[in-house]
């Protein structure tokens, strides 16, 4: 009797194993892995073969778990049945049905629940601790694998199912960079060293996300010039903005033309407007990504912005996408005179032009954000849909923005006040 105990005490280790590191491989980290490639370690060795042929392992890890299984069933049915010839046949059907109750919840308990909550924890770790007996296990079952694969795919031609169950995987997806971020943060010691490196690993990651209209210079912002500007005022223009590059347009700034780098005035200065560059035209609702590629392949650095109208939205830099990545880079181009100051506990001055997140981050205020708007300026007017009066207060939920400066076409500076 001692001896079907240990049998089915054996059975469910088994199952508990084969479930356990089941659930250890879906949650691993796979990035974390492939940064160890190099590893001469027979443990990593081994994974990094399971990682090439993901199919042929879950398979036999399955056939594994099966196999335990229908052994624990068997070696529980014998024990049900000695127990019932011991005299107790005249309440058969309840003892049957206390039985099976009591192995399906120890089986759900014991070989489920508690092996891939412990598994789950530290998949990687796990994976490495078992490596070599997993390779073991996996290299008796294999050739059984393969023959129920080959089953299989058999009955799913006959279903008229094209399906191939020879899967190798052998690059990384967005996913796994993700969740190797998520879980190397969640796992620091020391937030603020890897936060840096952590935010541009996630800004990469999300760079596929972000539209052109996200990152542009708007049009009230553009410096720009017209083609017929006299060289006097165009010197002016340069020392004035600060900048090496003005856009030049003809006529009015919905016809732009090119831009004109501060070296023509030196090197063809009375006839600098017939040395103009030109410059992509792309639309505001156009990705990131797609432009750096367009960049990337014209071996260009900025590019015009239009609207659905063909007028002029803004100007787009290689600089403006990078700093999609790599956060804010001081140079010529950006402007710094944003007001962001709190004057208590509830009280900012903010500068209308300052975008939402940046707000949200330095005081963490938690503002609505949308893709309808990227400012403060955005958000007041796509809340009062119109436009404010000089001392008005727009209230927004518990914020109360009260505009302190505003010109004829674009609100500059507001008091912001966050009621409780």
């Amino acid at each position: 009797m001692q001896t079907i105990y240990i049998y089915i005490l054996l059975a469910m280790v088994f199952s508990a194993f084969f479930s356990g590191m089941e659930i250890a491989f879906a949650s691993s980290s796979k990035m974390r892995f492939a940064l160890e490639k190099d590893s001469q370690r027979l443990p990593d060795k081994i994974l990094a073969f399971f990682y090439r042929h993901p199919h042929d392992f879950v398979s036999s890890l399955l056939i594994g778990y099966n196999i335990a299984l229908v052994v624990y069933c068997m070696l529980v049915a014998r024990l049900v049945e000695t127990h019932l010839l011991t005299g107790i046949l005249e309440y058969t059907g309840v003892v049957i049905l206390v039985d099976v109750l009591l192995a399906t919840l120890v089986i759900l308990l014991f070989c489920e629940f508690l092996p891939r909550a412990i598994f789950k924890v530290n998949p990687n770790r796990a994976l490495r601790v078992f490596a070599i007996p997993l390779f073991l296990v996996c290299l008796v079952l294999y050739p059984l694998s393969k023959c129920i694969l080959f089953v299989v795919g058999l009955l799913l031609r006959l279903l008229g199912k094209r399906v191939s169950l020879q899967v190798t995987s052998k690059a990384l997806t967005k996913v796994d960079l993700d969740y190797f971020i998520q879980s190397s943060l969640k796992h620091s010691d020391d937030e603020d060293v890897i936060d840096t490196e952590v935010k541009i690993f996630q800004n990469a990651l999300d760079f596929s996300n972000v539209k052109i209209r996200d990152c542009i210079v708007p049009r009230t912002e553009i410096q720009a010039v017209d083609i017929d500007t006299g060289l006097d005022e165009l010197r002016l223009r340069f020392i004035e903005s600060g900048h090496s590059k003005l856009i030049v347009y003809k006529e009015n700034i919905d016809n732009i033309v090119g831009y004109v780098h501060s070296s023509e005035m030196f090197r063809h200065p009375k006839e600098w407007n017939k040395h103009i560059q030109e410059v992509p035209i792309v639309p505001e609702n156009m990705s990131a990504q797609k432009l750096m590629k367009l960049f990337m392949q014209q071996k260009k650095t900025l590019a015009v912005v239009v609207d659905e109208f063909g007028g002029t939205s803004g100007i787009v830099s290689l600089e403006d996408l990078v700093e999609e990545i790599f956060g804010e880079i001081e140079d010529e181009h950006d402007t710094t005179n944003y007001v962001a100051k709190r004057l208590n506990e509830t009280e900012y001055i903010l500068s209308a032009r300052l975008e939402i997140e940046r707000a949200n981050e330095l005081f963490d205020l938690h503002l609505p954000e949308s893709e309808d708007y990227l400012t403060i300026s955005g958000l007041i007017l796509h809340e009062y849909q119109g436009f404010p009066k000089l001392n008005e207060t727009v209230c927004i939920g518990r914020f109360h923005f009260k505009i302190i400066r505003r010109t004829t076409t674009k609100i500059e500076l507001v008091r912001l006040k966050v009621v409780e």
